[in-house]
């Protein structure tokens, strides 16, 4: 495995498809702190609920939520679109849906790719009609190169070229979650 500057990775976590780091352990630490300290002013004084969208939300969210120095509450939602394959379906299923009313907060989405743009466009539609005082998403990663709807997301704090990567919660077929950084990955279906 390789990372960003063509130095071997010390721990490649037996993942040996990994071609290169995209984006770091520590750029991601430093990117989400700041995206932190833009929210906790941004809703000072609001009532803020995170949304985040399971499974591969769960790492992104945890570490963006510790940089928020506001009183914020937590929820779930889950959406598929891919199942085992590393091309979206098309067809979104809400399979965890959340249990508060949002009518009485602002809502960030805290999600960690927009890829498509077809999972989160089906969501945002579905939590706009429970009326929130607001809703935003905020995305770990932007891939506007596969945009197949009118969706962009309201922050976006790293813009990725169309690769396929895994790691910090993004998975190919449940695997590479747990590694630390944003890696690319060449997939045959």
């Amino acid at each position: 495995m390789i990372t960003k500057d063509n130095t071997p990775v010390a721990e490649d976590y037996g993942y040996g498809s990994i071609k290169r780091v995209l984006i770091t352990e520590e750029e991601i630490a430093q990117a989400v702190k700041k995206t932190g300290q833009l929210i906790s002013e941004e809703y000072a004084g609001k009532p803020l609920l995170i949304i985040g969208i399971l499974k591969g939300c769960y790492v992104f969210l945890a570490d963006f939520c510790r940089a928020i120095k506001i009183p914020c509450e937590i929820a779930f939602m889950a959406a598929e679109s891919y199942g085992q394959s590393s091309v979206s379906s098309g067809d979104v299923k809400i399979t965890l849906d959340l249990k508060c009313d949002i009518s009485k907060y602002h809502v960030i989405i805290a999600e960690d790719i927009v890829d498509t743009g077809n999972t989160l466009s089906k969501i945002c539609k579905i939590l706009k009609e429970r009326n929130p005082l607001s809703l935003k998403v905020y995305t770990l990663l932007n891939k506007p190169d596969r945009r197949t709807v009118d969706f962009t997301p309201d922050y976006s704090i790293f813009t990725i070229p169309d690769l396929f990567v895994v790691g910090y919660g993004l998975d190919y077929d449940q695997k590479y979650r747990n590694l630390p950084y944003i890696g690319f990955v060449e997939i045959e279906e």
